[in-house]
């Protein structure tokens, strides 16, 4: 039995001991051609939001970022014998949530009252947004290392939403229904109206990234990204919000290199 056992850990051993020096070689081989891996971990900070502000929107009152992670794997090809220019591509799991309150006139709204009725016009008052997306990303990216721990980063990213909500609610104010001119109705004190157009939102957004890598040790490297959307979060069809927004969003976090 004492044999067995000691068989036993000396194959582990040697099947682990195999396949580190294979995963070794790997990297080695790929590093001679040009490939380089690494895998990333962070957070994400920003907002979804029409640019420039439109009339409509009178005040933010409040904003809160919530809690919005990215994991990500990438590879790079570099070109050239100095590692200068190169591509980078990879796959990126990653959040983009916020909250805000804001102070509107004329917003054009459709809302659902306590009653269940649906009314649709020209809202004026307060309005609280909690935006949800779920995403899985592919950035295609040309990096340029300015030196052998600095490089940068530019190009587009694809995105597949995965889950997605853009849902509030609206108070202390009064709906014109139908146009800014249509009958009045009122929500004040603890009256609220609710909205939600989660149906109407893309399942597919693309836009510009662009970001620097520093390498602080062999393996360890810190990053920062800026995405910025280019088509609306809407659908093409969906006219309630009269303008479009876009997500724009900084990432920073760390990575390891192997």
């Amino acid at each position: 039995m004492k044999k067995t056992i000691i068989c036993l850990l000396a194959l582990m051993v040697s099947t682990a001991s195999f396949a580190q020096k294979n995963r070794t070689m790997t990297l080695i081989n790929a590093a001679l051609h040009g490939w380089e891996y690494e895998l990333r971990a962070g957070i994400s900070i920003g907002g979804t939001s029409p640019l420039p502000l439109p009339r409509e929107i009178r005040k933010i009152d409040s904003y809160d970022p919530t809690l919005n992670i990215l994991l990500e794997g990438n590879m790079y090809k570099w070109f050239d014998d100095n590692k200068k220019w190169g591509i980078v591509t990879g796959l990126r799991f990653e959040n983009k949530n916020m909250e805000t309150k804001a102070t509107v006139k004329n917003y054009s709204m459709e809302i659902t009252g306590y009653d269940g009725n649906h009314l649709k016009g020209n809202w004026t008052g307060g309005v609280q947004t909690t935006v949800k997306s779920t995403c899985l990303t592919i950035p295609v990216l040309a990096a340029y290392a300015i030196t052998p721990r600095w490089n940068v980063k530019l190009g587009p990213y694809f995105s597949y939403i995965m889950k997605h909500d853009f849902s509030g609610e609206v108070y202390d104010g009064y709906l014109r229904e139908g146009n800014p001119t249509g009958d009045k109705i009122s929500f004040s004190g603890n009256s609220t109206a609710s909205y939600n157009f989660k149906d109407d939102m893309r399942n597919f957004q693309w836009g510009l990234q662009a970001g620097a890598d520093w390498r602080a040790f062999k393996h360890l490297k810190v990053f920062a990204d800026l995405t910025w959307g280019l088509n609306d979060i809407f659908k093409k069809d969906f006219e309630t919000i009269s303008f479009a927004m876009y997500p724009i969003y900084l990432h920073v976090g760390f990575g390891y290199a192997f």
